[in-house]
């Protein structure tokens, strides 16, 4: 299993990114997907994450700003960033808590993103 994520840059404060993130390999089913990020100097912590049945969460610091979606049929997790301010700069990964033919349960990490957000 593969976790493969993409749409990182850099961009103006107040402007806008999409990261997206597709899980391959032999994929039984997908429990839920999410984002972290990790800021120099800091712990990694939770943006946002998807359950199979839509439900979501949000970290305090981008509730209203960020929007986490999925396409369930092409195992892909996206995450709509608008209105980016300077502290939401950091490496940011993705996440898949699913279940494989090969290796039953487990967590899969992508290799991470730089967002950057200049002032």
């Amino acid at each position: 299993v593969q976790l493969q994520a993409f749409g990182g840059g850099v961009v103006q404060a107040g402007g806008s990114l999409r990261l997206s993130c597709a899980a391959s390999g032999s994929i039984f089913s997908i429990h839920a997907m999410g984002w972290y990020r990790q800021a120099p100097g800091k712990q990694r912590e939770l943006v946002a994450a998807i359950t199979s049945d839509g439900s979501t969460n949000y970290a305090d610091s981008v509730k209203g700003r960020f929007t986490i979606s999925r396409d369930n049929a092409q195992n892909t997790v996206y995450l709509h960033m608008n209105s980016l301010k300077p502290e939401d700069t950091a490496v940011y990964y993705c996440n898949a808590d699913l279940s494989s033919w090969d290796e039953g349960a487990n967590d899969y990490w992508g290799q991470g993103t730089l967002v950057t957000v200049s002032s």
